[in-house]
């Protein structure tokens, strides 16, 4: 139903419609009483004729005719006003149904665009509306929203041949930088000041990898379809994505705390959820502050499956915090390598799996990540 400020329109239009009806029923009913009205108080006596003898004696007869009448007319009027009223009770009630019939019949062509539009998705722009019937205005909003699917799947077609063609034309000048590098750096007796440039060439070379490889990332969560959808544990995620970085928490010595119950699991990309769990952990382990702590914890439910990992640290501001979805965001002035787009990949993934992530600055200091996925099951190994 299409909502507006107060109420939908189908209410509004059952209003309406009823309002209209018992409006007119009203009417008809009080053009009846009056009529009926009229009619019967019409009944006058003859006049008074003198009253000698037998003249009396029929005037007596028509007043108590005429008394008679009155009490019927009395009576006529009483049972006429109760059937108005429960005329008009029936009237209301019909009202409303025919109201309501109404409102539903005239917004059925909109609540088919309606539902037809929500089954098309970034991977079904293809599909059209296609109504067929009279040129008025509901055929002009759907032919309408047919040009805009249009032009949607136009730009979308853009940013995905993008996405495909970005990766082998940006690296391959990297690649030719890395092959340039190592050639200059294998000759004999190589200049210390070549190896020493080489290797600043190298680590500015894999940031920009990382980078690209994020732009890319992040672009097909926004941007591609779920094709290897399959369920996944996150169990499994984050101890792969915790052995990675095991070298990083010794030399910070940080403990970390897993408690992630088996089953823990979601359905969709296994890539892109790896990416999303590597993305968090690192996040957590990079902006930690030595001698930190880590807290990860798992939940499945019927509905949701719910990811949670906290730090701990020095308090952060919210507004800050709520910035960090964002490309290229970090706290304040903040600058540790990062390329700024570790929790926005995490947002992207989440939302291309019908998720969310929720950043909360802990009150006790430190940094609250938590993501929540519908939950899928996991077949026992």
């Amino acid at each position: 139903m299409i909502r507006l400020r107060n109420g939908t329109v189908g209410v509004r239009f059952t209003i309406l419609y009823a309002v209209v009806f018992l409006l007119s029923g009203v009417g008809l009913l009080g053009l009846t009483f009056l009529l009926s009205d009229g009619s019967l108080s019409s009944v006058a006596p003859a006049g008074n004729p003198p009253a000698h003898g037998s003249f009396a004696v029929a005037q007596q007869r028509i007043r108590e005719l005429e008394d008679q009448l009155a009490e019927v007319h009395a009576q006529q009027a009483s049972q006429l006003l109760a059937g108005s009223l429960v005329a008009l009770i029936v009237m209301a009630v019909v009202s409303l149904l025919l109201g309501r019939a109404l409102a539903r019949r005239v917004l059925r062509p909109l609540r088919i665009i309606t539902s037809a539009t929500r089954r098309i998705s970034a991977d079904s722009l293809d599909r059209r509306l296609a109504v067929i019937g009279p040129a008025d205005e509901v055929k002009d909003l759907a032919d309408t929203i047919d040009e805009l699917l249009e032009r949607l799947e136009v730009s979308f077609a853009a940013q995905r041949r993008f996405v495909a063609n970005a990766s082998h034309e940006l690296r391959t000048p990297l690649t030719t930088m890395r092959a340039s590098l190592d050639v200059a750096v294998a000759k004999p007796d190589p200049a210390a000041s070549t190896v020493a440039l080489a290797d600043r060439l190298r680590t500015q070379l894999d940031r920009v990898d990382h980078l690209l490889d994020g732009f890319l990332v992040l672009a097909r969560a926004q941007h591609g379809a779920l094709a290897d959808a399959a369920p996944v544990d996150l169990g499994d995620l984050i101890g792969a994505a915790l052995c990675d970085r095991y070298a990083d928490v010794e030399t910070k010595r940080l403990s970390v705390t897993v408690d992630v119950p088996p089953g823990t699991a979601t359905q969709g990309s296994p890539a892109l959820l790896a990416r999303l769990v590597e993305n968090v952990v690192d996040n957590a382990v990079t902006h930690n502050e030595n001698g930190g702590w880590i807290g990860i914890t798992g939940s499945a439910s019927e509905e949701e499956t719910v990811l949670v990992v906290e730090t701990g640290g020095r308090v952060l501001d919210q507004r800050e915090v709520d910035r960090l979805t964002q490309p290229f965001e970090r706290l304040g002035d903040e600058r540790t390598g990062s390329s700024g787009l570790g929790l926005s990949i995490v947002a992207g993934v989440a939302a291309a799996h019908s998720g969310r992530l929720i950043l909360l600055a802990r009150p006790e200091g430190g940094l609250r990540v938590t993501i929540t996925f519908p939950v899928a099951k996991v077949p026992a190994a």
